[in-house]
């Protein structure tokens, strides 16, 4: 079954509340720990390294919706930090960090207006994983 990019974008949007970039980052960060450790959510857990307040910290969402690891299962873990960063490792000792790139969050902070979240965000999300991240 193939997923529309929109039927995605409107889930972010019902899970998180509204459509905007720091949800969306989150999700592809979960989607790639996904991809390379497996979908299980109760075998991975994710140390999530982002500021506590909003806009940033709306990553939290992003990657609980998609990795399935949850401050609820106990297998989320938030650390301070001031550009959003994730580390997921499984129970079998496989990890992955992905870090946002300081270049697009800076781009983020200083182009997101209320006018243009919801078609910004629809942009970033068809963004390549490599333009985003770095993957470790």
């Amino acid at each position: 079954m193939v997923i529309k990019l929109d039927e995605i974008l409107k889930n972010i949007e019902q899970f998180h509340g509204h459509l905007g970039p720091y949800a969306v980052i989150g999700y592809r960060m979960g989607r790639i720990a996904n991809e390379k450790l497996g979908k299980d959510p109760f075998s991975k857990k994710a140390h999530v390294w982002t500021s506590d307040i909003p806009p940033m910290s709306c990553v939290i969402d992003g990657i609980q919706m998609s990795s399935g690891c949850t401050v609820g299962k106990g297998n989320l873990t938030l650390l301070s930090g001031n550009i959003p960063k994730v580390r997921f490792s499984t129970n079998d000792g496989k990890k992955i960090e992905i870090y946002l790139r300081e270049s697009v969050k800076n781009e983020i902070d200083s182009t997101v207006t209320e006018q243009n979240i919801v078609s910004y965000s629809e942009k970033l999300y068809q963004k390549s994983d490599q333009e985003l991240f770095e993957i470790r």
